[in-house]
């Protein structure tokens, strides 16, 4: 199971996010709005020399993950990115986004399960039968929104490389614990 942790918007914290990257996470996503393109690059770049070996995703600064040598995550409303350029990341939060989505690396599909704010949660059974219909590609399925280790069994699908965290993983006492009973319970 892949997992890619999203950071929660609260700012650069470099102890936190050492931590969460020890916890044996695949990827990291900076997604901080709160930042300005310097401020952002840095953290990058700090991602970057703590953790080689973490896949690096920029939200929505194409200019910033250029710079970092990393993967853009595109939101609803970032412009078109040229094929190629760098590895593509896109939300996917209703089935009908999917074929606009081609060309992407990986695909975010969310709400999964409730979460405060984010709308209608697809739930189990919905996301299979979305994952069921998806048109073979070269791009990675995660799931998102309100997974823990009660419910990331009911997920597993060919078609589903893993689940990408934020809450479940920042809030989390011990987020390398937090991980081993994810992946324990995927399998």
């Amino acid at each position: 199971m892949f997992v890619l942790a999203i950071s929660p918007g609260e700012g650069f914290d470099p102890p936190r996010w050492e931590r969460v990257l020890a916890s044996g996470v695949d990827a990291f996503m900076i997604r901080e709005p709160g930042l300005e393109a310097a401020p952002l690059l840095r953290a990058a770049r700090w991602v970057r020399d703590r953790a080689p070996g973490v896949e690096l995703w920029v939200n929505g600064r194409l200019d910033v993950a250029l710079a970092a040598g990393c993967g853009l995550h595109a939101g609803e409303a970032h412009p078109e990115v040229p094929e190629g350029l760098l590895p593509l990341s896109r939300p996917i939060h209703e089935p009908a986004q999917i074929p606009g989505r081609a060309g992407a690396a990986q695909l975010i599909l969310s709400p999964i399960f409730a979460v405060p704010g984010k709308g209608p949660a697809w739930g189990a059974g919905q996301l299979k039968d979305v994952l069921d219909g998806m048109p073979a590609g070269a791009f990675r399925a995660l799931a998102l929104g309100g997974i823990t280790p009660g419910n990331a069994a009911a997920l597993r699908h060919p078609r589903l490389a893993g689940v990408a965290l934020i809450r479940g993983l920042w809030m989390a006492r011990d987020p390398k614990g937090a991980i081993q009973d994810l992946r324990n319970a995927w399998t």
